[in-house]
């Protein structure tokens, strides 16, 4: 069974897929409080589900891009075999996950998102460092960014770490909390290599915040 808080069709707002309709399943539940979270819906809300009943309801979509996140999908034991089947099926998989579970049980075909935590998300030293070692040539590492600080904090983990020449990296500011064209002109200075992004979801539907 998986605890279900939404699933839904839309274009993927964020990643190196920005852009591409994809079919989202938001699993409910998670063990982290970020100051800056935009699905604290999902903490509690949710219905059970039998893998059926989703694999029913997102095969009725036109894509084959999934996407699993949360809350924490994997603070739910049965999302692992949940990606298995997905993938044997032929679905092209993305796990989001905030980064303080172990992502190692996760089947390797899967594209791990790792949203890696700052200091102004007040989670980071519940992050599961060894994730980082984990991270593939498919995989996205993921810093949203409250400001300079963790602007300056993460590009010394990615300089020390070397993540550029492991994973995809990714920097995102706290949508309408710190400007974009400000954090584009950090990384500009420091001729970072990393991918700037914003929540292209959010530009497309303001003030929507379900279903997007």
């Amino acid at each position: 069974m998986l605890r279900v808080n939404e699933v839904f069709f839309s274009i993927q707002g964020e990643g190196r897929r920005a852009g591409r309709p994809c079919v989202f399943v938001r699993l409910s539940g998670c063990p982290l409080r970020c100051v800056w979270c935009d699905t604290a819906y999902a903490f509690e809300e949710g219905e059970a589900l039998p893998e059926e009943a989703v694999l029913t309801r997102i095969a009725a979509y036109p894509s084959r891009l999934l996407l699993l996140t949360g809350g924490e999908p994997l603070a739910q034991p049965a999302a692992v075999p949940f990606v298995k089947r997905c993938l044997d099926e032929g679905w092209e998989v993305l796990v989001e996950t905030s980064g303080h579970l172990p992502v190692d049980a996760l089947d390797p075909r899967a594209v791990v998102i790792l949203d890696v935590k700052p200091p102004g998300s007040g989670e980071s030293a519940r992050m599961h460092w060894d994730n980082l070692a984990r991270l593939r040539a498919g995989d996205e590492a993921k810093f949203v960014l409250l400001g300079r600080a963790d602007y300056e904090w993460s590009r010394e983990l990615v300089r020390k770490e070397r993540l550029d020449e492991r994973c995809h990296v990714l920097f995102s500011p706290v949508h309408g909390r710190l400007d974009p064209g400000l954090l584009a002109g950090w990384i500009l200075a420091d001729g970072l290599p990393v991918r700037l992004q914003v929540q292209l979801h959010k530009y497309l539907w303001p003030g929507v915040s379900r279903g997007v």
